[in-house]
C-alpha cells in the first residue's frame, strides 16, 4: 500500500503585536534564530511528514526566506481561518497537520500520536489536562467548575485533507473559529484526543517568550570543536584573511579565495554538529567553487548549526604567520566574521602568533589558522 501523503501547514500570517517585538512574533528571535524556524525544522525532520507549507502575510516573503530559506509558501488572509483555507487549497495531500507558528517546539512523539490517530479517525488534536482549579466569578469568587472533562487544546491538529477543507468552506463567513478542531466538529466529524506536551505552549506575550528561551536553554548542551587549515603564499594572489582583503606582496593560494581563517572557523562549526569538514561540503574538485569567496562556506556552516536548533556562542581564531602583521586588521576581521555568523563582535576573538621563524610559517611560505567554536545544541 502507498503511504498517505502528509503535509504540515504552518500558519504564520499574523502580526503578533502583543509580544512587544519590532517584527511579527513568528519572526522574533528565539534562541538566536526566528521563532518560526524552530517549528519548521521539527516538522521537516519528522519522517511521517512529506512536505511543509508556510502561510505568511503579504510582504513577509523576505522575512520567511531569511528565517528558513527555500520553502513552499502561500499568502494568507485577514483572519486565521482565511489563512488556513489558503494553506489547505495550496497543498495536495491525503492528510494535513495544521500548526500555529507561535508554538515553536513540536515534539516528534506528539506528531507520532496524531498520525497514528488518523489511521482510524478523520481528525485528531493534542490536549493537556487542566490542572488548576476553575471557578466562575468577576470581582468575587463564584462556584467552581468541574475540570474532569476539560482540556487545553494545542496544535498541530491533524485531519484528512478533503474533510477539513470541506469543513472550512462550509463554515459561515460571519463567524471566526479559534482552532480547526471546532470547524471539523461543526461539520460532523469526530475529533480524537491524543496526549499533548507542555513544550507546545503558545508564545503570545513577552513573558511567554522569556519562558520559551528558558525552556530552550534547558534542552541545550554545550559542544566545542576545533578547525585547522593552512595555505601557501604565492605572488600574484590576493590575501584574504578573516573576510578582509589585506594589502600584501603575496596572497594565499587555493581552489577558493583560500581564506585560511574562515576555513578554520568553518571546520570548527561543522565539527560541533559532526557534519564532516569543509571539503565534504565544498569539494575542491568541483569547478563551481573555483575562486569562490569563503564567507559563503562559513555562512553555510552557521546555517547548518542553526538548522539543528543550535546556538553559536563564541568563536576564537588564532592566525600563525610572520607577515603580514595581524594587529592593524584585527578589528576589521572580527567585524567581518561576526557579520557572517550573525553574532555580536564581542563573541568573536582573533589572535595572532608566530612560529619563531620555524617551519613553513616561519619561512613565510604560508599561513596557518586554528579555530575553536563553542555552540549549544539540543541534547541527544
Amino acid at each position: 500500500m502507498t503511504r498517505p501523503r502528509t503535509v504540515a501547514i504552518v500558519v504564520a500570517a499574523g502580526k503578533g503585536e502583543r509580544i512587544g517585538s519590532a517584527l511579527p512574533k513568528q519572526f522574533a528571535s528565539l534562541g538566536g534564530r526566528p521563532m518560526l524556524a524552530h517549528s519548521v525544522a521539527a516538522l521537516r525532520a519528522h519522517p511521517g511528514i512529506d512536505d511543509v507549507l508556510v502561510v505568511i502575510g503579504e510582504g513577509q516573503q523576505d522575512l520567511l526566506a531569511d528565517a528558513v530559506g527555500e520553502i513552499p509558501s502561500t499568502i494568507g488572509g485577514a483572519t486565521r481561518r482565511e489563512s488556513v483555507i489558503a494553506g489547505l487549497r495550496a497543498v495536495e495531500a491525503d492528510r494535513v497537520l495544521i500548526h500555529d507558528a507561535a508554538r515553536p517546539f513540536v515534539p516528534a512523539a506528539v506528531i507520532d500520536r496524531l498520525l497514528d490517530a488518523l489511521s482510524t479517525a478523520p481528525a485528531a488534536v493534542p490536549v493537556l489536562p487542566v490542572a488548576d482549579t476553575l471557578a466562575r466569578g468577576d470581582a468575587v469568587l463564584g462556584e467552581t467548575v468541574d475540570r474532569t472533562a476539560l482540556h487545553r487544546v494545542q496544535t498541530p491538529q491533524a485531519f484528512h485533507h478533503a474533510a477539513i477543507l470541506a469543513a472550512h468552506e462550509a463554515w459561515p463567513d460571519d463567524a471566526e473559529a479559534t482552532d480547526d478542531a471546532q470547524v471539523a466538529r461543526a461539520a460532523g466529524h469526530d475529533v480524537t484526543l491524543v496526549a499533548g506536551n507542555a513544550m507546545l505552549d503558545k508564545v503570545t506575550y513577552p513573558a511567554d517568550l522569556a519562558a520559551a528561551e528558558a525552556r530552550l536553554a534547558a534542552r541545550l548542551v554545550a559542544r566545542s570543536a576545533i578547525g585547522f587549515d593552512v595555505h601557501r603564499l604565492e605572488a600574484g594572489e590576493e590575501l584574504w584573511l578573516g573576510g578582509v582583503l589585506i594589502p600584501h606582496d603575496r596572497g594565499l593560494s587555493g581552489h577558493s579565495d583560500a581564506d585560511v581563517a574562515l576555513h578554520a572557523i568553518t571546520d570548527a562549526l561543522l565539527g560541533t554538529i559532526a557534519a564532516g569538514d569543509i571539503g565534504s561540503h565544498f569539494p575542491p574538485s568541483d569547478p563551481q567553487w573555483k575562486g569562490a569567496a569563503s564567507d559563503q562556506f562559513l555562512a553555510h556552516a552557521a546555517r547548518l548549526v542553526r538548522d539543528t536548533g543550535g546556538v553559536i556562542d563564541f568563536v576564537d581564531l588564532t592566525l600563525i604567520c610572520e607577515a603580514p602583521k595581524i594587529g592593524p586588521h584585527r578589528d576589521a576581521m572580527r567585524a567581518a566574521i561576526a557579520q557572517i555568523l550573525g553574532l555580536d563582535v564581542a563573541a568573536v576573538s582573533v589572535k595572532a602568533t608566530t612560529s619563531e621563524r620555524l617551519g613553513f610559517a616561519g619561512r613565510e611560505e604560508g599561513i596557518a589558522a586554528q579555530a575553536i567554536a563553542t555552540v549549544r545544541v539540543p541534547g541527544v
